[in-house]
């Protein structure tokens, strides 16, 4: 299971972020139970990226989040510009045109246990870094892989979006849930569809949705989705209530999934499944109303097969409403 935390946002608008970034990834660090020399790197890391973004980025912000379980810390560099002319030379090791204590890009990429980085010149840049305890996992012999972002409403301490992945061989299940409102009781409601998720998160979404809305009655209600892909048959099945949709996207087809009305937790009608063809290249996105619905398609296309944490970035860089939480979970087959 994959239970994803929110990412705690920090705009790179002068110097002075850049130690309040590091200090708060060094908390997570603890978290997730880091020895000393990963607690050092996760500290060059997140000092290299914070540091480009001051210097060079348009609206640079840093995400930083720990999943104490996998006994990892990921951050994202996100910014709107003005894009990396020359990627193969920005990873080279010593290459460092912020005048940086580390040596660049180059030092980001060695020093984390996973590396990924997408840019588009004039558009901007996404880069995920990853570090793990000496404990955790480092790869999985599934054929699906995930990734998520989201991000707490403005000036909130907690999300009260909620979203965790299962993965098991050819098959994999997301759900993602969008506690009504934002603030603590909304997190409190997507916390209780995650925990009825977590009790069997293969079952068919059918019953799963049905059993996340028996466990919300207590709770405000949540908006839910739950899809369950497999990469053998080719097919998404899913179930939801409210406006938490699902996206296939690749690069000749777009698909969206929606759920029925209702409110788990309040008021849904019976359980309603439905099964979608899975294209071998398409992306499958989950997203909460916190990000605009009608994005172009083209935005995944040069991420369709890299890590899907660059497509979430990408989403919620462009896309974010910017006044409640906002996830977006994907998830894609492995090459």
């Amino acid at each position: 299971m994959i239970f994803g935390g929110f990412h705690a946002a920090f705009p790179m608008e002068d110097p002075s972020r850049v130690g309040e970034a590091r200090r708060h990834a060094a908390l997570l660090a603890a978290d997730c139970a880091l020895d000393e020399v990963e607690a050092g790197r996760l500290a060059i890391i997140v000092t290299e990226l914070a540091t480009n973004l001051v210097k060079h980025a348009r609206q640079g912000r840093l995400l930083l989040t720990a999943r104490p379980a996998r006994g990892e810390v990921e951050v994202l560099a996100i910014d709107e510009g003005p894009g990396i002319a020359d990627v193969e030379r920005s990873l080279r090791d010593g290459f460092s045109t912020a005048g940086t204590s580390g040596t660049g890009l180059g030092a980001v990429r060695r020093l984390a246990q996973h590396f990924d980085l997408h840019s588009s010149p004039g558009a901007g840049t996404v880069i995920v870094a990853q570090v793990r305890g000496a404990a955790a996992s480092a790869s999985s012999d599934s054929a699906i892989c995930t990734g998520a972002v989201s991000l707490a409403a403005p000036g909130e301490t907690v999300c009260g979006d909620g979203w965790a992945f299962a993965v098991e061989g050819d098959r994999a299940a997301v759900m993602v849930a969008d506690g009504l409102g934002h603030g603590p009781d909304a997190a409190e409601a997507a916390r209780a569809a995650l925990d009825a998720f977590a009790e069997e998160p293969l079952a068919s979404p059918r019953d799963l949705l049905q059993h996340a809305h028996a466990r919300l009655r207590s709770t405000r209600g949540a908006a839910v989705m739950v899809a369950q892909a497999n990469a053998a048959t080719g097919t998404i099945r899913s179930a939801g209530a409210g406006n938490v949709v699902g996206r296939l996207v690749s690069g000749i087809s777009d698909r969206s999934i929606l759920g029925q009305h209702g409110t788990a937790g309040i008021t849904i009608r019976s359980p309603e499944e439905t099964t979608t063809p899975w294209p071998a290249h398409a992306l499958l996105i989950v997203c909460t109303d916190g990000i605009e619905t009608r994005w172009k398609p083209e935005l995944l296309v040069p991420v369709l097969g890299r890590d899907p944490a660059l497509a979430a970035g990408l989403i919620v860089r462009d896309h974010c409403r910017g006044r409640d939480d906002a996830t977006a979970a994907v998830l894609r087959r492995k090459d």
